[in-house]
């Protein structure tokens, strides 16, 4: 498929540290009661006295100044920071894409009046959620509009190639019009989910999956996906978490028992380890129990998308019934009634304005022209089936031999960005 990335391609820092430390802080928000909650870990475990001095603030406003005596290794408070009745504080505090707030915190560990440790850190504040029909941002509906984001290098591979192009990576998928980016076959860099944390793009976090089913790869993955989560579940952007993707790693899972017990695993596992945000199975096809209903279909045409999902009773019948990959959607239907549904990979049309170039996509045109009719009628049909909760557009970059993203690998969009804005911005 692609080339490989070795070495060190994600921050790697040495860092001098005295007897005791903070280990880690999780923050934990719980944005009806605008209550700020946090886990924060000393190790090792002081045998006298240890203090922890936490503030926290937004934009220069002190929301909390407070002393706890430290508790052994692991140490859990909460803060009120706001008037849950008051629509300004909600309005001033909650994280969404439109209004990023982030709550600036600094934790120092203390030994009397000497400070032994200090992290700065912030947080966002807000709730995720599904319904029967729809994604919920902060208890309002939100229609997820993804863009499939590889987040390969023509050079650098795996590895951005400057801290910059984080940035403006983050910028131009919220300049085409998405709110919500798909990480793919990626755990990616935390200075870009930082960047999604401060500029307000959503993210779904993926698990690289393994290329085939033996006990050495459902241990190592297992294990993996439990650090992924642990890592960057504070992070506000990240919305919700695929530790499979297309039954990758899982071709049995049809008929398999063990293949759908560790699909079924990784389900339970990843919400006991972060029980605030939806986990999709088995992203695209081959679910069993999921909390969205997620579906790969790469038709090149809209007509088919309004026939497979264009009404309630269409769109129950593709889920029990038709194989847009030759694979069945949902293995054990009946666990997931009352799950929103999205079309999580479409598209993938291929248009490479320059001659010569590699043509690889789902569907190909030779025309700026086609190329802009066509997404855009695809995209339209999906928008005008009142069951489909989202979508997600294959893909972002060009990626290797898949010439099918709306910039070329160089990050040069294809289309003027205003077009590719009307096509895919909010309605």
């Amino acid at each position: 498929w692609y080339r490989r990335t070795t070495g060190i391609w994600q921050p790697v820092w040495l860092e001098v540290v005295g007897r005791h430390r903070i280990a880690g802080i999780h923050w934990q928000p719980e944005a009806q009661s605008l209550t700020r909650g946090a886990t924060i870990t000393v190790d090792p475990p002081p045998q006298s006295p240890l203090t922890l001095h936490v503030q926290l603030s937004l934009n220069g406003t002190t929301l909390a100044d407070d002393r706890l005596r430290v508790n052994g290794t692991t140490n859990v408070a909460k803060w009120r920071i706001g008037e849950p009745g008051h629509p300004g504080s909600r309005r001033e505090l909650l994280w969404s894409p439109e209004h990023p707030n982030l709550i600036e915190a600094t934790v120092s560990l203390l030994d009397g009046d000497t400070v032994l440790d200090t992290v700065y850190s912030y947080a966002g504040l807000r709730s995720i959620g599904t319904d029967s029909q729809s994604f919920l941002l902060n208890t309002f509906p939100v229609y997820l509009r993804m863009v499939l984001e590889q987040g390969f290098w023509p050079k650098s591979h795996l590895a951005a190639p400057s801290p910059g192009a984080i940035r403006r990576e983050v910028e131009l998928i919220k300049e085409l019009g998405f709110n919500t980016a798909r990480i793919h076959q990626k755990v990616e860099d935390p200075r870009f989910l930082a960047w999604c944390d401060r500029l307000g793009l959503m993210v779904w976090g993926e698990m690289a999956n393994a290329f085939t089913w033996n006990d050495r790869a459902v241990s190592r993955v297992t294990r993996e996906w439990t650090d992924v989560v642990l890592r960057d579940r504070s992070h506000p952007s990240i919305i919700a978490w695929a530790p499979l993707n297309e039954s990758w790693g899982v071709p049995g899972l049809p008929s398999d028992p063990a293949q759908r017990h560790w699909q079924e695993t990784l389900w339970n596992l990843t919400h006991a380890l972060d029980g605030s945000r939806p986990v999709i199975s088995n992203d695209g096809w081959e679910q069993t129990t999921t909390d969205i209903r997620t579906i790969h279909d790469y038709t090149t045409e809209g007509s088919v998308i309004d026939a497979r999902y264009g009404s309630a009773d269409r769109l129950a019948t593709t889920l029990r019934q038709v194989r847009p990959a030759h694979r069945t959607l949902q293995l054990n239907p009946d666990a997931n009634l009352n799950k929103p549904v999205m079309i999580t990979e479409y598209g993938g049309i291929s248009y490479a304005p320059k001659e010569g170039e590699r043509w690889y996509g789902y569907g190909t045109v030779s025309s700026a022209d086609d190329y802009i009719a066509k997404v855009r009628e695809l995209t339209e049909a999906i928008r005008a089936c009142a069951g489909i909760s989202g979508y997600c557009y294959t893909q972002f970059t060009d990626t290797e031999q898949e010439t099918n993203g709306l910039l070329t690998e160089d990050r040069e969009p294809k289309l003027p960005i205003e077009t590719l804005q009307d096509i895919f911005g909010p309605r």
